[in-house]
């Protein structure tokens, strides 16, 4: 049976679920002009970052990407992330198992 959410609804910033279990993972990101992510890892997955609104500089290891509203990058999880908002942002991201 599909199940279906509302972004615009969800409530628990910085991450909120719209779906509480399941594969895969779905989690909206919504981070305050100068909030970060602390680095860290999800080494069993592959992710997409899709960002909604505003302007997010994503480290990935040693590189920058600068990403902005309607960009989407894909990642291996076992790469060291943080998330930082240049600006009001909201991002959704999508974790998926890794399969190698």
């Amino acid at each position: 049976m599909p199940e279906q959410a509302s972004l615009d609804e969800l409530d628990g910033a910085p991450h909120a679920r719209p779906f509480d279990a399941g594969e895969p993972m779905v989690i909206q990101l919504a981070l305050d002009a100068g909030e970060r992510v602390d680095p860290h890892t999800h080494p069993d997955r592959q992710i997409v970052l899709t960002v909604r609104s505003g302007a997010i500089e994503l480290d990935l290891d040693d590189d920058t990407y600068d990403l902005s509203a309607g960009d989407v990058i894909r990642f291996d999880g076992r790469r060291e992330v943080s998330p930082y908002a240049v600006e009001d942002s909201e991002a959704l991201i999508v974790l998926a198992e890794r399969v190698d």
